[in-house]
């Protein structure tokens, strides 16, 4: 590691939500929201998308994750979990991380938000029939 400090922080951003992370030396101990890991997504498909990220650069038991996550869903919210750890890995040590993590694809932000609603039309691209007569 290049500099030792107290924390290792990211942001990461998914579809309307956002999620301000810290890492701290430790035991692989996640809290988000002040609440269990488990609690907070009770869906283990959302656990495994928060996991990734450690799992892929194998630092699962090295690291204690504190998340503030707010905005969204919890399919978003976990999206942004992911990509605030894999940030915030890449604060930790950046040469020995960073090509892992981009590889995977986990420190490129999702673009992808709702579009937006279209007068005339009742969702963003739903129309009523069309009828010619």
């Amino acid at each position: 590691m290049a500099e030792q400090k107290d924390f290792y922080y990211g942001t990461g951003r998914r579809k309307k939500a956002i999620a301000r992370v810290r890492l701290y030396p430790g035991s692989g101990k996640v809290e988000i929201n002040k609440r269990s890991f488990e609690s907070y997504f009770p869906v283990e498909t959302l656990r495994v998308i928060v996991r990734q990220p450690m799992v892929a650069t194998d630092t699962t038991d090295k690291f204690d994750v504190r998340v503030n996550v707010k905005g969204g869903g919890l399919s978003g919210q976990a999206g942004a979990v992911r990509h605030g750890i894999a940030r915030a890995l890449v604060d930790a040590d950046e040469e020995q991380y960073k090509a892992t993590l981009k590889k995977a694809g986990f420190l490129s932000r999702d673009s992808r938000v709702k579009e937006r609603k279209k007068y005339g039309l009742k969702k963003a691209r739903k129309a009523s029939q069309f009828s010619k007569r």
